[in-house]
């Protein structure tokens, strides 16, 4: 495929990636409505996984079955469409190279006990040959920095990393600040955002997937610095280029969460924000496929319209 400017240079920056690697990043990065311009928008479904099939389905029905979402993903011209193992099997014939895919291999679940909560983990259930046997580009996991757990999860991480690089797959690694002595403020304080962004980073993935952060700042030490260099975080276009700064400035992708449900308005303000700050762009799951198809459609074509006027 013939390459762009924009996502030339950001290939430049993964200097140790075999060709396949890189080749599956131009994948993503080329495909869609925004192909070639070094945003992204993804369409992530692991909700079902991590809430429920009512408390994840049951506002748009059509959403219970995964072919939807292959559709909507398709037809919206996301970059990428992420799903759990039998999410993906469920349309791997019928959708086969529409879309680049993403195998997420770890997830948790709602009816944890009140311990699990305290120090979140999740069980990986998908493996590299998984995403090469589904033709996947790109293999996700998450980490919760914070949770005594995370020790456990950075390591395989690690192993899961090594292997899908020998494969020529890349990875986008889920970071979720989250457990251990971490406030629920803390769990999007700017500050933690950033870190966390950092460890991802520092642990090889390709492209670091973090909620937006807001201004408030939860480590003590860390809030000296802030306060003392004058790192600006009143606005969220500020909070998003001091995640990107943080990411290798700028030299690892980072895209952020959608979060929970919200009007279509403060979306689109967030997406305005992403971009002004740097930011790769938006990996939106409730909020698009928790709408009828139609103005879902309609909304994603809204966000990448923001991206493309970078």
């Amino acid at each position: 495929m013939k390459l762009t400017p924009a996502v030339e240079n950001i290939l430049a920056n993964y200097e140790s990636d075999n060709k396949l690697v890189l080749n599956n990043l131009a994948r993503m990065l080329m495909h869609g409505k925004t192909g070639g311009t070094g945003r992204m928008v993804i369409l992530p479904v692991d909700q079902g996984f991590e809430h429920g099939p009512a408390r994840s389905f049951a506002v748009n029905p059509a959403a219970y079955d995964p072919h939807f979402h292959f559709q909507l993903g398709i037809d919206s011209g996301c970059n990428a469409y992420a799903a759990p193992l039998g999410a993906l099997e469920a349309g791997a014939r019928t959708f086969a190279r529409q879309i680049p895919l993403i195998l997420k291999v770890n997830h948790s679940n709602s009816l944890a006990s009140a311990e699990e909560k305290k120090n979140p983990d999740q069980a990986v259930i998908g493996t590299v040959d998984d995403a090469v046997r589904l033709g996947c580009s790109a293999v996700g996991f998450t980490i919760y920095p914070g949770s005594d757990a995370c020790y456990a999860q950075m390591e395989e991480f690690a192993a899961l990393s090594r292997e899908a690089k020998n494969a020529g797959l890349a990875t986008v690694l889920w970071v979720y600040p989250r457990g251990g002595n971490l406030s629920k403020d803390g769990e999007t304080a700017l500050d933690v955002i950033s870190y966390g962004a950092h460890m991802g980073c520092l642990m090889g993935a390709h492209i670091i997937k973090v909620k937006l952060p807001t201004d408030y700042l939860e480590n003590a030490e860390a809030k000296k610095v802030y306060e003392g260099k004058n790192i600006a975080r009143s606005t969220l276009t500020e909070r998003v280029a001091d995640v990107v700064k943080s990411c290798f400035n700028g030299r690892r992708l980072v895209v952020f969460s959608g979060g929970a449900a919200k009007d279509t308005a403060a979306i689109l303000e967030e997406a305005k924000a992403i971009r002004d700050g740097g930011g790769n762009g938006s990996i939106m799951g409730r909020n698009a496929f928790q709408r009828p198809r139609a103005e879902a459609l309609t909304l994603l074509s809204d966000i990448m319209d923001i991206y493309n006027k970078a």
